[in-house]
């Protein structure tokens, strides 16, 4: 059985994630396994809660793996640690619109059968306070509301009234952090700041909110309320099984077209063969400061299909791994590195010129185009990419349109859109995916060695995406 605790709160910019991350950092740094996760789809709070317990941040989404996958991908990720702590996302009832409770932290928590403590922003409350938090302990009875940690309290005085009244309604205060600008972490277009673009500062701030909890927050009533939660119902989720209980599904690899560069076929260093050759294909995965989005279980399930996982940064890596034989440019802020991309001639070179198999997702897609607000990207792609002033997020339901490394036309997904910039695609390019809900319109660029969308897809919902793709890979021969 592991201890778990789901920190929520009524609204976003609560506190969750100044709380969230101090209890884990300072239940870490009391000598415990903190297993760290995060509801939603959200990239970026789980970098501060790797820095913070040293294991990887895990996101658990109802909406992208199913209701169903929940508890086993946290049993996954907790397997071996005496301590569980997992963030939510928004307000505690707050989740995929028009699906009610799907994919709120109270649909989650409900399914780790977990105690929530609530994080309220107290600095314009008095006495009110109890109202609020009766409301939401009462709206879901399946739910417990362990107890509350308030946050931006203003004076001992103050957080006297708030703990009285909150005696009121019967839930205890495990926690009173006051006013501080110290722990503001810095936000942009599209969130906080990614912990991987200022590791030094992240540290400070993952330091000073474990400072923060452990002088203010009731640690060992805490991890009493964690320990509370009965065993959950489930097996963990084991990418191996999942891969071969995959196995009797997948399809034989096929011969494929050339890669795209431009718009014009590519010939040279590969080819597709009937059958794959000996020993592991070498996948190489972009990282780096300008590609930070990624699911820890993406690099689990092609390790478990078997490819051997290499990681390389597109900032600095002025070659791709020896013996590459596919890529995966994963999500991140391309805009904001453009410069220092394009500065990278010799590697964009060489992936334009690669026919390798391909899958890129939002900050990959831009980074294959021609440019990028003006800045010469690798040029794989006819398109060009600029940076706007629309937001366009939210959940999506797709249909593949097109064979592709990743995917086989008609396969259905779940995926995420989280992006503020555009591509012109030229008219004709073949799309990867078909929306269906919330909106009908096609999207990204796919043909027989290229995937490219903005589309953000979690692989543990479908892990066929991981067997075709080292499938691919391995079918790549280098001459």
């Amino acid at each position: 059985m592991v201890a778990r605790l789901v920190i929520a709160a009524p609204a976003s910019g609560s506190g969750k994630t100044t709380v969230a991350t101090g209890l884990m950092a300072a239940f870490a740094d009391g000598g415990l396994a903190v297993s760290p996760h995060k509801v939603g789809p959200d990239y970026i709070d789980p970098g501060y809660h790797a820095l913070a317990t040293g294991r990887p941040g895990r996101n658990l989404d109802p909406y992208l793996c199913g209701p169903h996958r929940v508890a086993p991908l946290f049993l996954h990720g907790a397997a071996g640690c005496g301590l569980a702590v997992v963030e939510g996302v928004m307000g505690l009832f707050d989740g995929a619109t028009g699906h009610g409770e799907l994919a709120s932290t109270a649909q989650v928590a409900t399914l780790l059968r977990a105690p929530v403590v609530l994080v309220v922003d107290a600095s314009a409350q008095a006495r009110s306070v109890a109202a609020l938090v009766h409301g939401f302990a009462s709206f879901d009875p399946r739910l417990r509301i362990g107890g509350v940690v308030l946050n931006k309290v203003g004076s001992e005085r103050h957080e006297r009234i708030l703990r009285d009244a909150l005696e009121e309604v019967g839930v205890p205060c495990l926690g009173a952090l006051p006013r501080g600008a110290d722990l503001v972490v810095p936000s942009r277009h599209l969130g906080l700041v990614p912990a991987a673009e200022r590791v030094t500062a992240a540290r400070e701030f993952v330091r000073a909110a474990a400072t923060r909890v452990r002088e203010t927050c009731d640690l060992p009533s805490l991890l009493s309320l964690a320990r509370t939660a009965p065993p959950l119902p489930a097996l963990p989720w084991d990418p191996a099984a999942e891969v071969a209980a995959g196995a009797d599904q997948s399809q034989p690899v096929r011969r494929s077209g050339a890669g795209v560069q431009g718009g014009a076929p590519v010939s040279g260093r590969g080819r597709v063969g009937e059958e794959a050759p000996l020993g592991r294909p070498r996948i190489a995965v972009a990282t780096g400061p300008a590609f930070t989005f990624h699911y820890a279980e993406q690099a689990e399930l092609l390790t478990a299909a078997g490819a051997e996982v290499i990681p390389f940064d597109p900032l600095t890596d002025e070659t791709l791994p020896e013996a590459t034989r596919g890529l995966v440019l994963g999500g991140g802020f391309p805009e904001l590195h453009a410069e220092d991309l394009s500065a990278n001639a010799a590697l964009r070179k060489e992936i334009a010129a690669s026919p390798a198999p391909l899958a890129a997702e939002c900050a990959g897609l831009l980074y294959l185009a021609r440019d990028l607000d003006g800045h010469p990207m690798c040029g794989r792609l006819p398109v060009t990419a600029t940076m706007t002033g629309r937001l366009t997020l939210g959940y999506r339901e797709a249909v593949a349109l097109t064979d592709s490394p990743l995917a086989a036309a008609g396969t259905r997904l779940r995926g995420h859109e989280f992006h503020r910039t555009a591509v012109d695609p030229p008219a004709g390019a073949a799309a990867a995916w078909g929306f269906t809900r919330p909106e009908r319109r096609t999207e990204g660029f796919a043909d027989g060695s290229v995937h490219a969308s903005y589309l953000h897809l979690h692989w543990a919902a479908e892990p066929s995406l991981a067997t075709r793709f080292v499938e691919r890979c391995a079918a790549w021969t280098c001459d």
